[in-house]
């Protein structure tokens, strides 16, 4: 298992501690409400989305809750290597009918390309084989299908998606999902991007959760005193804000 999945082999980190803590405020976000899908997009590549898509699903899965990760970069999945997984089957062989012979009669069945990992409770659909037309894939009536049949056998569904403003992919699941998040990273990320992916994903009736600002350097002692993520889009800079220490 690669050592970028941090809340499990570095459970005491304050990476893992982070992840704990994004996992807390999105379940305060939806205290009164039953939403459970959430897709998580960058504005470009090299941001982190697929790294945090991966350790959010295990916080999750660590609080007992059945975790399905759907891998939907059909271009450049990461997943399946993340979790050593077999790259395919997965979305895209379902989304096109296009399989190897001796899985042609499980083909229909989306359960059927549902992987399990090494942690209790955390399942994957990888992305597949590259196709020629991942978008056309997604727009497809068969995803929105995939997406009925699969929230009431889950408790939490992630989709990592492509940066929103290299491909159209991110867009078309955006308003599909219940909320989404956008990945930044410091000294990487624009703030015109920023503002460029929010208002992307807002034309196309999508909710925007919030932020993710990652590839901040935390230790220990500067864990205390701060955070690097944040749960509300207020304006597109990211902040950082002071945490009080109990006593």
């Amino acid at each position: 298992m690669k050592n970028e999945l941090v809340v499990v082999n570095s459970p005491k980190s304050p990476e893992a501690e982070m992840f704990r803590a994004l996992r807390t405020n999105i379940q305060f976000m939806n205290a009164d409400s039953e939403k459970k899908v959430m897709q998580i997009t960058s504005t470009v590549p090299g941001e982190g989305k697929s790294y945090v898509s991966a350790n959010l699903a295990i916080a999750f899965a660590q609080i007992n809750k059945k975790v399905l990760i759907i891998d939907i970069d059909m271009r450049k999945g990461r997943q399946y290597s993340m979790f050593n997984l077999n790259p395919r089957p997965g979305l895209s062989n379902f989304l096109s009918g296009v399989v190897d012979s001796d899985f042609a009669l499980q083909k229909e069945n989306i359960e059927n390309y549902i992987q399990a990992t090494d942690i209790e409770n955390l399942f994957v659909i990888t992305s597949g084989s590259v196709p020629p037309n991942p978008s056309e894939l997604l727009v497809s009536n068969k995803m929105s299908k995939v997406i009925n049949s699969l929230v009431e056998k889950f408790d939490v569904i992630i989709f990592d998606a492509p940066p929103c403003l290299i491909v159209a992919d991110a867009l078309i699941m955006a308003r599909l999902v219940d909320f989404n998040l956008i990945v930044c990273a410091q000294n990487i990320t624009k703030m015109e991007e920023l503002n460029k992916a929010k208002a992307a994903i807002e034309n196309v009736q999508g909710k925007v959760a919030g932020i993710i600002l990652n590839k901040v350097q935390v230790t220990t002692k500067t864990y205390e005193n701060s955070y690097y993520y944040g749960t509300k889009m207020q304006s597109a800079k990211p902040k950082q804000r002071k945490q009080r220490r109990s006593e």
